[in-house]
């Protein structure tokens, strides 16, 4: 028996062993421009097995570039394009340096805290009274949803209070109330249930009776 396992690995799986074996086989081919005529042929093959990507750009350059993976980067041919080094694929992936950015309150997220920067320093009064209760408002609705327990708003004006250091500070803000916000999530989740059912015929097998 001929398994898959004692034979030699696949650089591209994804074309198959019966397409490696072809470019395994022009490399073999002696003559320059019949190793020339082959490769275009097995271009045009890798081509009709994924159609959909054909409007992508660079379609043909990723195709040969696939041809020289399989062959090794071994094969002698007239490339159209520059075919990749071997070093590009050995080279590791530059390091991506990760963010430490410390969120202070994990339910809020640290675009509130981005946007009580921003309102802290918004120069237009009436916009700023305004922003400064859509973020409470929103802050609120985080509150809820994350911890799922009521929250007064004193306690979301404090918590913009410090978010924004000290430079944001309104008392007399009055917030949505917390019974509404919990109705209209409740209200999302039934309209989301209801739109999710099929629908049913309704059975006209009584009225056929009388």
């Amino acid at each position: 028996m001929d398994y898959n396992s004692d034979r030699s690995k696949l650089p591209l799986p994804e074309y198959g062993r019966n397409l490696q074996n072809m470019v395994n086989h022009i490399m073999t081919i002696e003559d320059r421009n019949e190793r020339n005529r082959a490769a275009r042929t097995i271009i045009d093959i890798m081509g009709t097995m994924y159609p959909y990507l054909r409007d992508i750009n660079d379609f043909k350059h990723k195709l040969w570039d696939h041809l020289a993976i399989m062959a090794n980067f071994d094969l002698d041919i007239d490339y159209p394009y520059t075919p990749p080094s071997p070093e590009f694929f050995n080279t590791p992936p530059k390091r991506i340096s990760y963010s430490y950015n410390q969120v202070r309150y994990r339910h809020y997220g640290k675009t509130i805290e981005f946007l009580i920067e921003k309102a802290a320093v918004h120069e237009d009064e009436k916009e700023r009274e305004l922003l400064i209760k859509l973020i409470a408002n929103h802050m609120k609705k985080s509150y809820v949803m994350w911890n799922k327990d009521s929250v007064t708003d004193d306690k979301i004006l404090l918590d913009i209070e410090e978010l924004s250091k000290g430079k944001i500070k309104c008392t007399e803000l009055t917030l949505t109330e917390t019974k509404d916000i919990l109705f209209r999530n409740q209200k999302k989740q039934n309209t989301g249930n209801v739109s999710g059912r099929k629908y049913q015929k309704p059975d006209d097998r009584k009225k056929m009776r009388q």
